[in-house]
C-alpha cells in the first residue's frame, strides 16, 4: 500500500497485554552475539504491472475488533471499492462496498486507495476474496482464533512458510528517501503476506507490560526496566527494528553491555510470539542468515499479573 510516511524516524511501540511478558534470565547472563552480518544484497524493486489501471495491488488486511477485517488495496485507475468473499474458493456469496481516497506528496500522486470493512467473520476460518470485481486473481486470508493459543510474528523475511495468526510490525514501515514510489514497491513486496494474515502496526493497552520498538536497525532484548533501571515489575523492552533497510545495520552498541541487556546482535531478523495460554508464552527471535532463519534468541514468557509483588 502506498503509505504517507515522512522520513522522520518513527518508533512504533507494541504494548503487549497481560498474557505477553518475557521471563528473562538474570543480568549475569547478558550476551553480546559475536555474529557478523554479511554485506547486504541488491535492493529489491517491483514495478507496476497493470495495463488498464484496474488491477488490484498492494492488498493488505488488518483486524477490526474481534470479528471484522479491513481490506485495503490500490488501483492505478478508476475501479469500484467492492470486495466479494466467501469460505469456498471460487464462490463469493458475500460482498461489501467501502471508500476510495487518494493523496499527493510533493510530485507524487498515489493511485486510488480502496478500503472495505467486512464481517462479522468466523474465527480460525479461511476466506477467499477478490477486489474491485477483478476475476483474474483470487486471494485468501485466515481469521485469528477466538481463544488461545495465539501466534504473532514480526518483520517480514522467512515467515512466508511459518504458521501464525497475526503479523505485528513495530516499525519503521518503509523508507521513501525522497523517492515516493518506493512506498508502492514496499506494498507490492509484502502483499503475499499482508493479504493473507491481519497486518497490524500498533496495539495499545491501558497498562504497559512489554514494549517492542522498531527504528533502530538491530536486535536487543532487555530485562524488565522502569525509570531507566531494572525493576521486576517494570516493562520488558525489545528492540526489533531489524526488518532491513538500505542504510544498513546499526552495529554500534554501548560498551560495556549494560546489566539490563539480556541479549543483543547486530543483524536482521524476525520475531515470533506464541501465546500458549493465559500465563505462558514463548518469544523467539530468528536471525535471517542469508536464506535460512536461524533461532538466535529465545525466552519464555510469564504473566506479570501472576506476581503478587507487582499487583499491590
Amino acid at each position: 500500500m502506498a503509505m504517507a510516511m515522512t522520513n522522520t524516524a518513527l518508533a512504533f511501540f507494541l504494548l503487549v497485554a497481560a498474557a505477553s511478558f518475557l521471563s528473562l534470565p538474570p543480568p549475569s547472563l547478558a550476551v553480546t552475539s559475536p555474529y557478523v552480518r554479511p554485506k547486504p544484497r541488491a535492493t529489491l524493486s517491483l514495478l507496476k504491472d497493470d495495463d488498464d489501471g484496474r488491477k488490484p495491488e498492494q492488498v493488505h488486511i488488518s483486524a477490526v475488533g474481534s470479528d471484522k477485517m479491513r481490506v485495503t488495496w490500490i488501483t492505478g485507475g478508476d475501479a469500484p471499492a467492492t470486495l466479494e468473499y466467501g469460505t469456498t474458493s471460487g464462490q463469493y456469496p458475500f460482498s461489501a462496498t467501502g471508500s476510495t481516497n487518494t493523496y499527493s506528496y510533493v510530485l507524487y500522486h498515489s493511485g486510488n486507495i480502496h478500503d472495505v470493512v467486512i464481517g462479522p467473520l468466523q474465527p480460525s476460518t479461511t476466506y477467499f476474496y477478490r477486489c474491485s470485481n477483478d476475476t483474474s486473481r483470487e486471494l485468501s486470508f485466515r481469521t485469528p482464533p477466538a481463544s488461545l493459543p495465539f501466534k504473532f510474528v514480526s518483520t517480514l523475511r522467512h515467515i512466508g512458510g511459518d504458521d501464525y495468526d497475526m503479523l505485528l510490525l513495530p516499525g519503521d514501515l518503509s523508507y521513501a528517501d525522497l523517492y515516493q514510489p518506493r512506498w508502492d514497491t514496499y506494498g507490492r513486496l509484502v502483499e503475499p503476506l499482508a493479504s493473507a494474515r491481519p497486518w497490524m502496526e500498533l496495539l495499545r493497552g491501558a497498562r504497559v507490560d512489554a514494549v517492542f520498538a522498531g527504528h533502530v536497525h538491530a536486535y536487543e532484548r532487555f530485562a524488565r526496566v522502569y525509570g531507566g533501571k531494572e525493576d521486576p515489575c517494570g516493562a520488558v523492552h525489545v528492540t526489533i527494528g531489524d526488518g532491513g533497510n538500505r542504510e544498513g545495520l546499526a552495529g554500534s552498541y554501548v560498551d560495556p553491555q549494560p546489566a539490563a541487556s539480556a541479549f543483543r546482535e547486530a543483524s536482521f531478523g524476525h520475531g515470533r510470539l506464541e501465546v500458549v495460554n493465559a500465563t505462558h508464552a514463548l518469544w523467539t527471535w530468528h536471525r535471517n542468515d542469508d536464506d535460512e532463519a536461524v533461532v538466535a534468541d529465545q525466552a519464555w514468557i510469564t504473566s506479570l499479573a501472576s506476581n503478587p509483588a507487582c499487583n499491590k
